[in-house]
């Protein structure tokens, strides 16, 4: 089957008392048992959903792997699948990676003995120059946030396979529609499904998705030994995202492109940050690893002050953090998303805009920009 056919089909059945075309909202804590002490296969919903399950199927599936592990958010994910490291053990971190992932290395697993180094990705020497005996993980974003670099999976995977080290991407923004990180090479998919999975910014979620059989039978006890599982309403809107992710996906990058263009042209703009646009560093990578360069555009303009004015004037891009979803947003990283992140290696610049463009009709989009940054230019 083809992939927007499986988004639909995978693991959602028509439920069998009824015939429901829409897998149901099991919403219970425990399950009745048929006898004591008797293998069953829910007995308590921390250890296993129904609706959860058919999650965790489709995900497998789109992200062409055997097994998905479903959490409370892409931090409990990533928090999880980091239980799998030892004191002593290293990370290689990429030089623009997401701001919670970085507090969580820097400010909660290095009191447990876990070191980590930050890497320009986008350079394979580089990486492989950063490797230790001792590195265990080598954490890869691509395309990043928030200044959208684009990292050569396979040359980056090849590079950690010869050290030993298992490779994770973060394949948030680009979703399984328009990259496949385990067919170019890495041994681990990790999501936020809050984001364009989920697609209606009505939950929040997160996926470990993997083929390593062993892994996968380590992170199923730590998913139940710790608990950080989502809820089934939670579960029930991400399968009701994931069915239209492949036409959401079309509409995003065709949005970011008209918005890329636009910005690219405009005498208040000093660079924008798109994979999309040939003049991207990246640009040849994205073309031969994505289907297409997302919807997710970054830009700069003059001053931190420009681009807080630039912030508040837009109207359809709604002020607010997060991204992914139907509708477009608009934030400034440095004092909101990346707050974390001030005063380190991995510091945003101040005057950064980043967009989550939706699928609003492009024009409205860039006309709505255009009256921001003239207003901003008059402020």
């Amino acid at each position: 089957m083809r992939f927007e056919t499986r988004a639909i089909h995978e693991g959602q059945e028509p439920e069998p008392a009824y015939g429901a075309v829409n897998v149901p909202i099991y919403q219970t804590s425990t399950y009745a048992q048929p006898d004591v002490g008797k293998p069953i296969r829910y007995d308590y919903a921390r250890g296993g959903n129904p609706t959860r399950e058919a999650l965790q199927t489709v995900l497998a599936s789109l992200e062409g792997a055997r097994h998905a592990l479903c959490f409370a958010s892409g931090l409990a994910a990533e928090a999880t699948l980091l239980l799998t490291l030892r004191p002593g053990d290293h990370v290689l971190l990429p030089d623009d990676v997401y701001g919670g992932t970085y507090r969580l290395f820097a400010r909660v697993l290095g009191g447990w003995g876990i070191a980590f180094d930050v890497v320009d990705m986008t350079d394979p020497a580089g990486v492989r120059a950063a490797l230790r005996e001792e590195t265990r993980m080598v954490w890869v974003e691509t395309p990043t946030n928030p200044l959208l670099k684009v990292v050569d999976v396979t040359a980056v995977a090849e590079a950690a396979r010869a050290a030993g080290a298992r490779v994770v991407v973060d394949n948030t923004f680009a979703t399984p529609y328009l990259q496949r990180p385990l067919e170019l090479g890495a041994d681990v998919v990790v999501h936020s499904v809050t984001k364009y999975l989920g697609g209606h910014s009505d939950l929040v979620g997160g996926a470990v998705v993997t083929s390593d059989d062993e892994l996968a039978e380590r992170l199923r006890f730590l998913q139940n030994a710790v608990g950080a599982v989502p809820g089934p309403m939670d579960c029930y809107l991400a399968l009701r995202g994931v069915k239209t992710l492949a036409v959401r996906m079309e509409a995003h990058c065709r949005g970011a492109r008209a918005v890329a263009a636009f910005l690219a042209g405009h005498p208040r703009v000093r660079r924008v940050h798109y994979p999309g646009l040939p003049s991207h560093p990246g640009h040849e990578v994205a073309a031969r690893q994505m289907r297409d360069f997302g919807g997710m555009v970054s830009f700069e303009v003059e001053s931190a002050e420009e681009a807080a004015r630039v912030a508040r004037s837009t109207r359809l891009f709604f002020l607010a953090e997060s991204l992914g979803g139907v509708e477009s947003l608009i934030e400034v990283p440095a004092p909101m998303t990346h707050a974390s992140v001030a005063g380190s290696p991995l510091e945003v610049p101040p005057n950064l805009i980043r967009l989550s463009v939706g699928i609003e009709h492009p024009d409205d989009l860039v006309e709505d920009l255009a009256r921001a940054l003239e207003g901003a230019g008059e402020g």
